[in-house]
């Protein structure tokens, strides 16, 4: 789980699921986008999960819409959309939300 600061802060939701194959050069990919997006002045974390059927979300938290389009221009990132759109994805959506409220629970061991 991500640990963000009190809300307001913003959330992008990247929804997809994977096209078969080339798993190595995505994990490979993947790992270099997480690696670059804590090098940007306002990523505050990201959570990811992927089912079964390739079917997967991953939301990243912002500071603010300047971080995230910091984000989205990086050059290396802009390589990986376009092999996300061409070798990756099936299909995906992507959108951006505002965090206004936020709340956690964890179980104890008792």
């Amino acid at each position: 789980m991500a640990t963000t600061p009190p809300p307001p802060y913003l959330a992008v939701l990247f929804t997809n699921r994977r096209a078969p194959g080339n798993d190595q050069a995505y994990d490979t990919t993947a790992a270099r986008m997480l690696e670059l997006a804590q090098t940007i002045d306002g990523f505050l974390g990201i959570e990811s999960i992927r089912s079964a059927d390739q079917t997967g979300i991953t939301i990243s938290y912002w500071r603010d819409h300047e971080s995230i389009e910091t984000w989205r221009a990086h050059p290396e990132h802009l390589d990986a959309q376009v092999a996300g759109r061409s070798d990756w994805y099936a299909w995906y959506e992507l959108r951006i939300a505002e965090v206004t409220r936020a709340a956690s629970y964890t179980a104890s061991d008792a």
